[in-house]
């Protein structure tokens, strides 16, 4: 997994194989060579070429570099390749994933935008003015560890999750189409780019296994490898192919060697081959054409505006067609159409953006109309889509009529209006100041803008709608305009354009060097030879039969077919125009892509459809991802609807977004050396921390096991467990960066104090002071990258958890199973996680959603001491603030904010302490019967607020007669029981019979010294409440003291009482180990919750972490022991948890069933009782009734299945016919003799 400062090595090194343990769950595979496997080679590149312009901005931000231009140039490229690798990710191999595995896809893609928003971000940061600040370097190299951070933790989760996936439930052949459809969904300009760049970054053994990817994904037609192994030549490359000769596992064409492929592409010389020779020949780029003769080549943008005029046009029609016919049978072939004149008019403008206008005149510029086309084509595709979900009878279907003419309508005036601007100002220009070669340059440059895939469907497209004159034009000006290295592709190019003539013949070879015109029929008669390029059918009977022909004869390799249309049957020019979107089928020896077909359940409609939430608003010019931008479903929209349980989850995120802000922000200041301000950074650091740790460790056992256990919901919530693992090693590569400064400045203080003492020389204190410096500041901008990169990942994790995760709850939960998962939550929360996630989460919050979070929680633990745990808590907070300060006034504001929010909804019938204690009587009576009055309020709470609102008056005598008494007697030798007791008189062991500790508690009941509670309930007469302890005695110095941790005494120089202290229970323990648990309000034994016990907010008892599958029981333990009767809820001994949910002593549990097997409260079995009952079965069956109780039987009630039926008369013995058990019970005697048989009532 990547780091901020760590990667492969550097791009012009030498480069490993690809080992990197993100790759290795996708190593069993490689065995098999798989094609995905190609993607883990452009990773390593990705990589390597993050970590070296990653050093690089470090070199720059510390001074070693001063040139930042190549560092722009080196981002600037890797933007374009990593831009148009997402995109076609996006638009092939994430909607083929979603067929096959639900809900993997969509978080990949969401991640696409966050990776898109950095590299803005970073460009945003370089473009800026702000270069002569001291902090821009710093900035650069935050945001580039960022950047490598965040796309390094994307590729290692696909190497994890997607791509096994994508091995284990595609086969090879699938696997080989889908890159293949990857390749051509890149634009060809970039490819030529991306095969140079990626063969350059790996060995050479990772080399030859790329090529034999390639030679596994690449068709079998030579053409298509030509065109492929050049570009993986680079640009400097040959015009032969000699990538497989002399290596047999290399062989690209099955059937045909290395060699023999080799040389046949050396001895291609034209576009279409000779029937006679049977031998191929490309165009000679060298053709001796008049470059100055003719018409403008520029002029051939007038061909792309008026095809596309034309297109639109017959879309207007045929929306008017629609309109009167109010058929809504064909809107899926109205919708592919509509597709494909947005995609050419979107790569048209992409075209006239990046190559024409900035050539003619950079301040050109039609951005504006350019966005203007897009949106209205965006409606427009979105108005189909409520048409197809709406149905025919809709009662507006009227309206849908009426909006869809509207918009083609206003579609093709746009076009018109910005197509007429362009004609009357750019072309002239272009014109006047180009030559005919550069203008054929651009023209030859915008054409490659575009990606294979769309090349092949645009081009027949377009020569379909020229003149002859004008195709032969077209053809020339390309050929002349494509470099020698590009011969084979402008070939294919060629092809392609041929097959949208028209005319039944091909092109003369007068126009582009190619043989004559070849009729269809000839060239079916030498089928077995090589086909002609340009060959194209005279009729329609010859048409079909050369489809039929060629689908028998040669079969596109993976069974994949060319796609064609069925209407190819008529040879009108109508028939021919609606062929023009699916051309790639007709017979001719220039191959087809084969990636318009939809083999693996995939075609334009169910793809747009899967991607609705996948797309976004980009500049990348892939149709399914960034061309419409699809409209979210507000139905799981979170904004203005009803406050939901499980809402609280999501309000920790609004902390933690608080708190990575101010480590982003403040890390900036750690280089000024400040140890104070770098001590509280730390505690800053160490809390967010601990509690990001608590948060993303409930939502990996218990949310997202939740949302698993929905069937639909199944694979959703994979990658943001593989998020948190990574967020985690970026927290503890910040802690050890932090570890290291407060290392750094400890020995930069005991140098000081060395050479202070030794009075060393100057000279060496200031070359100390120097390397101090320099190293500091290594550390300081490496940490400031660091907490870039955790704000970023994690600002990422936490948007698309909320947009894809949160709205699911409200779909597949309802506010029940909501209350559960919130209360799983809180319960493996312990007290002093609590304690510090309160404050630090409502002081994030508003005081509203304050109010709702603190609504939410109580609701949660309704059953539960929650809410008195955090009146204690709040108590002794103000204890303690009224003990070390001399007024009310000293409180903190954030205090009484807290409180405030703790309790706003007890304020109608719950005053506070102080108020209670200043009552009078009729106050008092007042404040019960308000209690009374309320119905929100249940008995259990009623009961407890008002037995303290009528006991109030007596606790503040009590507690003032404590207090006079401890003035009287503190410093006496009259207080009973001031001596020291040992739990191990012999060791010399503080404590008593129950407990070790190194103290004694003043009961304040009686004011007398006891050790523990039960010390004092021993020799007493009532109860001691120990939660009213206010004093101890120290056992070493026998002083007597405000209860606490240690001794206050100087002399015992903070002698520890035990080992463990609670606050709210007054509790000492020095041997065990326990935990206050503030949903029971008390200390139990056990490592804590959330380690090894939780609390069950029904039943409302700490279990067992193996106990999370139980049956509840509302308030189950607030009983008695059936067997002792004694109160569970607060025993000290261990409690047992029944199956049918009912409580016991461990003790009593095991005496009990010595003798019995039933729960003495439900009669329900104590556990699986089958062999018992089987022995029951056996000694039944040897028995032998009397004569005259054969045949008599009796009604009885099953304890274990609750269900009526009949036994056998027995006198003791009486079997369940539903379920086996014997553990009945008889509420009938029958008399009369009837067949026994098992029924029900």
């Amino acid at each position: 997994m990547a780091t901020p400062l760590t990667g492969v090595a550097v791009l012009s090194n030498p480069v490993n194989q690809v080992d990197s343990p993100s790759s290795k769950p996708c190593s069993k595979s490689s065995e098999h060579k798989s094609p995905i496997l190609i993607f883990l080679f452009f990773h390593k590149a990705i990589r390597s070429e993050l970590d070296a312009l990653h050093r690089s901005a470090m070199a720059f931000a510390t001074g070693q570099r001063t040139d930042i231009g190549p560092l722009f140039e080196g981002y600037h490229f890797l933007r374009s390749i990593y831009k148009h690798h997402t995109n076609a990710e996006d638009e092939v191999i994430f909607p083929a994933l979603d067929i096959r595995v639900k809900n993997v896809a969509r978080t990949y893609s969401l991640e696409h935008k966050g990776e898109n928003d950095l590299f803005d971000h970073l460009f945003e940061l370089l473009n800026s003015n702000a270069q002569n600040d001291e902090s821009f370097a710093r900035d650069i190299a935050s945001c580039t560890g960022a950047l490598q951070t965040s796309v390094g933790q994307h590729m290692a989760k696909e190497e994890e999750q997607v791509f096994p996936l994508l091995i284990e439930k595609f086969s090879i052949e699938e696997q080989a189409y889908l890159v293949w459809q990857f390749f051509c969904s890149i634009p060809v300009n970039m490819m030529a780019e991306f095969f140079p760049w990626l063969s350059s970054s790996i060995s050479p053994d990772e080399y030859q296994d790329m090529l034999k990817c390639l030679c596994k994904i690449v068709p079998e037609e030579k053409l298509l490898q030509q065109v492929i192994f050049t570009w993986m030549k680079g640009k400097n490359s040959a015009n032969t192919v000699k990538s497989c000769e002399g290596n047999p596992q290399l062989q690209c064409c099955r059937g045909s060697s290395p060699g023999t492929l080799a040389r046949q592409m050396e001895k291609v010389k034209c576009a279409c081959e000779s029937l006679k020779t049977g031998k191929r020949k490309f165009l000679d780029s060298n053709v001796n054409v008049t470059d100055t003769t003719g018409a403008h080549p520029i002029n051939e943008i007038l061909h792309w505006h008026n095809a596309i005029k034309r297109e639109l046009s017959e879309i207007a029609e045929e929306a008017r067609k629609i309109q009167i016919c109010g058929d809504f049978t064909n809107l899926s072939a109205f919708d592919e159409r509509l597709q494909f004149i947005a995609q050419v008019c979107i790569f048209h403008s992409i075209a006239e953006d990046k190559v024409i206008f900035p050539a003619v005149d950079e301040e050109i510029s039609f951005f504006q109309e350019h966005a203007e086309e897009e949106s209205q084509f965006n409606k427009f595709r979105c108005l189909i889509e409520n048409i197809q979900s709406a149905g025919a009878n809709s009662s507006s279907a009227a309206e849908f009529y009426a909006k869809l003419c509207l918009h083609a309508d206003q579609i093709m005036e746009t076009i018109q209006r910005h197509f007429n601007n362009e004609e009357v100002q750019v072309l002239p220009l272009a014109r006047k100041h180009f030559s005919f070669k550069r203008q054929r340059e651009l023209l030859y440059q915008s054409l490659c803008l575009m990606p294979l895939k769309l090349i092949e469907r645009v081009l027949p497209w377009l020569v379909g709608s020229l003149t002859e004159d004008e195709a032969k034009s077209f053809l020339k000006n390309m050929h002349l305009a494509a470099p020698a290295v590009d011969t084979a592709l402008v070939t294919l190019f060629s092809g392609w354009a041929c097959k949208g003539h028209n005319q039944g013949v091909c092109l003369p070879s007068s126009a582009i060097g190619c043989c004559p015109v070849q009729r269809f029929s000839e060239i079916e008669e030498d089928y077995v030879r090589p086909f002609c390029a340009c060959a194209s059918a005279l009729s329609t009977g010859d048409l079909t039969m050369s489809v039929q022909a060629d689908d028998d004869k040669r079969p596109v390799k993976r069974n994949i077919s060319q796609s064609c249309e069925n209407n190819l049957a008529s040879d009108s020019p109508e028939t021919m125009n609606a062929c023009k979107l699916s051309c790639t089928d007709r017979s001719c020896s220039v191959p087809g892509l084969g990636v318009n077909c939809n083999n693996l359940g995939l075609s334009s409609l169910s793809t747009a459809k899967s991607l609705r939430s996948l797309s976004f608003n980009t500049p990348a010019p892939s149709l399914n991802s960034s061309l419409f931008v699809w409209e979210t479903d507000n139905s799981v929209s979170d904004n203005g609807c009803s406050v939901r349980p499980i809402d609280t989850i999501f309000k920790f995120h609004k902390a933690i977004l608080k708190d990575l802000e101010y480590l982003d922000v403040e890390s900036g200041k750690l280089g000024e050396c400040d140890e104070t301000f770098l001590r509280q950074f730390i505690g800053r650091f160490r809390l967010l921390w601990g509690l990001y740790r608590a948060h993303s460790n409930a939502e990996d056992e218990i949310v997202f096991p939740a949302l698993e256990s929905k069937e639909a919901l199944h694979n959703v919530s994979h990658s943001y467990t593989l998020d948190h693992k990574q967020e985690e090693k970026l927290f503890e590569d910040i802690s050890g960066v932090l570890s290291e400064l407060s290392h750094l400045h400890e020995g930069m203080k005991k140098a000081h104090m060395k050479e202070d003492s030794n009075g060393s020389s100057t000279e060496f204190s200031a070359a100390h002071g120097s390397e101090f410096m320099r190293k500091h500041n290594e550390l300081a901008t490496q940490l400031q990258g660091m907490c870039k990169s955790v704000r970023v990942t994690l600002d990422q994790h936490i948007f698309r958890e909320e947009l894809e995760l949160w709205p699911l709850f409200g779909q597949h939960f309802s506010v029940e199973e909501q209350d559960k998962i919130v209360g799983r939550i809180i319960g493996t929360t312990g007290a002093e996680v609590l304690q510090s996630m309160l404050p630090w989460v409502t002081s994030a919050l508003t005081q509203d959603e304050q109010n709702k979070m603190m609504d939410t929680w109580k609701q949660a633990t309704k059953n539960t001491m929650f809410n008195e745990w955090l009146n204690e808590c709040w108590k002794g907070t103000l204890e303690s603030s009224l003990q070390t300060e001399a007024t009310e006034s000293s409180i903190s504001q954030k205090g009484i904010d807290l409180q405030e929010s703790l309790e706003q909804t007890d304020q109608m019938f719950k005053p506070g302490w102080k108020d209670i204690f200043r009552m009078n009587q009729n106050e008092l009576e007042s404040e019960i019967r308000k209690v009374y009055r309320d119905s929100t309020l249940d008995p259990r709470r009623k009961a407890y607020l008002v037995q303290n609102l009528m006991t109030s008056r007596w606790i503040a005598a009590q507690q003032k007669l404590t207090q006079a008494t401890a003035g009287v007697t503190s410093d006496g030798e009259d207080v009973p029981g001031r001596s020291s007791t040992f739990r191990d008189p012999e060791q010399q062991v503080f404590g008593c019979e129950h407990y070790k500790r190194n103290c004694k508690l003043r009961a304040a009941c009686c004011g007398k010294l006891f050790t523990c509670r039960f010390c004092h309930d021993k020799v007493s007469d009532h109860s001691m409440d120990r939660k009213a302890t206010s004093e101890m005695m120290c056992m070493r110095c026998l002083e007597i003291q405000a209860v606490g941790p240690i001794c206050a005494t100087p002399s015992c120089n903070g002698f520890s009482m035990a080992k463990y202290y609670c606050n709210i229970c007054k509790f000492f323990d020095d041997e065990r180990t326990v935990y206050h648990c503030p949903f029971c309000n008390l200390c139990r034994v056990g490592k804590g919750l959330g380690i090894d016990y939780f609390h069950c907010m029904t039943c409302n008892c700490c279990l067992g972490m193996r106990l999370v599958n139980h049956k509840c029981l509302e308030k189950g333990l607030e009983t008695n022991c059936p067997i002792c009767c004694d109160f569970l809820f607060t025993s000290s001994a261990s409690v047992r948890a029944l199956p049918c949910g009912h409580f016991m002593h461990s003790a009593c549990f095991q005496a009990y069933t010595c003798s019995h097997y039933t729960c003495p409260i439900c009669s329900k079995s104590l556990g699986d009782m089958a062999v018992y009952f089987g022995m029951l079965d056996a000694l039944l069956a040897a028995e032998d009734l009397p004569e005259e109780y054969r045949d008599r039987c009796q009604d009885i009630l099953c304890n274990d299945c609750d269900r009526k039926g009949t036994s056998q008369f027995h006198w003791l013995y009486h079997k369940c016919g539903f379920c086996g058990s014997y553990n009945t019970r008889v509420i009938k005697s029958e008399t009369t003799n009837y067949n026994c048989s098992t029924s029900n009532h």
